[in-house]
């Protein structure tokens, strides 16, 4: 499974790549707000999805129940979100086609079948991971990755690449990353007796439904938050310096690399914390967030020393970016990239202790204050960095302040364990 996340985000960096070689400037910075935006939409909403249909999968074959329903309910409930955000979209795609695509209509077409694909995508790997047969999960990632990457280079070498084409690549990924995962499905799992009479079950979808909710306003505002700035600054440099918007956008993705490398670390953090939390061994917890932050600073000092310094010509060498930034900005949007690693920390740690609520809150603050922030008396590229580090520090802190408090009370529940 770390080996497909590693290609799937190496697909991403492939497409951010060659959009800036083999496409004009405004169509790179449209295909970057593209990709930025469907990946707040993706993973920002349907992760959630995921989360709660693999929770549920779980707990209903745990307990002999039939696997049919729980997939049924989730069903019901993924479809009616992606009603929701195809209204949403609908809504609001004059505003952002014309001010973040560049006024290419194909582009938001090619985020509508990206948006539909990732909501089956999601679905079908709740369902994997809920009934353990991580092969068929693993076997997507590998799939959506490699498909895209294959498709990115294919329509680039074939000669005069067309933007539409070249984003519905991302979308075709998802597509054979469902068929990919179909197989795994097809077998019965053994245990589960199916109750006729809980076929119509109106209740699972509702408590799913109320579940879900708070995971994706969490998983939203994660992704919001982490990917809104360069859209808004493409949006507000337009058609006049697409060379900035593309350059400013290149940077962004550029240093996010951690976050693709610390992606696989986090996995095992979840589980350890829960377990330690659950039998009141507080010094595991305090022990083991340690560990992990302290992976952050051996992964984000070096992330902040070479953005300062290398930053902006390494934007120019790999994602032919015709603008020079200042070392300043990349180097700001490489410490927002460290604080999105602590929350990455954080975040778990706070699920551990049942505090779903704190997440969804610490997001919503991040969200309000980087919103607010792109309004700074500086220019687009510059009021982008500071807002984009403002959110992310807002997050951080009101996570950490919570957890600290979190642990400090349940401590003290567990006096012998201390």
């Amino acid at each position: 499974m770390g080996a497909g996340v590693v290609v799937v985000g190496i697909a991403g960096y492939v497409f951010i790549a060659l959009a800036g070689h083999a496409f004009s400037t405004a169509d790179a910075a449209a295909l970057v707000s593209f990709y930025l935006i469907v990946s707040i939409i993706g993973p920002g909403v349907f992760v959630g999805l995921e989360q709660e249909t693999s929770r549920s999968t779980s707990a209903w074959l745990a307990g002999g129940r039939s696997f049919r329903i729980v997939a049924r309910n989730a069903v019901v409930v993924g479809g009616g979100l992606l009603a929701v955000v195809t209204v949403v979209l609908a809504a609001i795609g004059p505003l952002l086609t014309d001010e973040a695509l560049s006024g290419q209509w194909g582009l938001f077409v090619a985020i509508l079948i990206t948006v539909a694909a990732s909501t089956v995508m999601y679905l079908v790997r709740g369902l994997l991971g809920g009934m353990q047969r991580f092969g068929g999960y693993a076997a997507t990632l590998v799939v959506e990755g490699i498909t895209r990457l294959l498709l990115c280079v294919a329509i680039v070498v074939a000669g005069n690449p067309d933007a539409t084409f070249y984003a519905i690549s991302i979308g075709l990924g998802t597509v054979l990353a469902v068929v990919a995962g179909l197989p795994w499905l097809r077998k019965p799992h053994a245990g589960a007796v199916t109750d006729l009479a809980e076929i119509s079950d109106g209740a699972g979808v509702r408590a799913m439904t109320r579940r879900l909710v708070l995971m994706v306003a969490a998983a939203f505002g994660f992704h919001l938050v982490g990917n809104l700035a360069p859209i808004v600054v493409t949006a507000k440099l337009g058609a006049a310096d697409t060379p900035t918007a593309a350059a400013f956008a290149s940077a962004f993705v550029l240093v996010r690399v951690p976050v693709l490398l610390f992606a696989v670390v986090q996995a095992m953090l979840l589980p350890a914390l829960t377990k330690a939390a659950t039998i009141g061994d507080f010094v595991t917890v305090r022990s083991t967030l340690g560990k992990f932050l302290a992976a952050v600073a051996a992964i984000g000092v070096p992330t902040v020393a070479l953005a300062f310094l290398v930053g902006p010509q390494t934007v120019e060498l790999f994602f032919g970016a015709q603008v020079r930034l200042p070392n300043g900005v990349v180097g700001l949007l490489a410490i927002g990239t460290v604080l999105i690693l602590i929350t990455q920390v954080l975040m778990p740690a706070l699920l551990a202790l049942g505090k779903n609520r704190i997440v969804t809150v610490a997001w919503a603050l991040g969200a309000v204050v980087l919103v607010g922030s792109l309004s700074l008396p500086f220019s687009p590229m510059e009021a982008g960095a500071w807002a984009h580090l403002a959110g992310c520090g807002t997050a951080a802190l009101t996570m950490a302040a919570s957890l600290v408090n979190a642990v400090r009370v349940r401590a003290d529940s567990w006096p012998d364990r201390r």
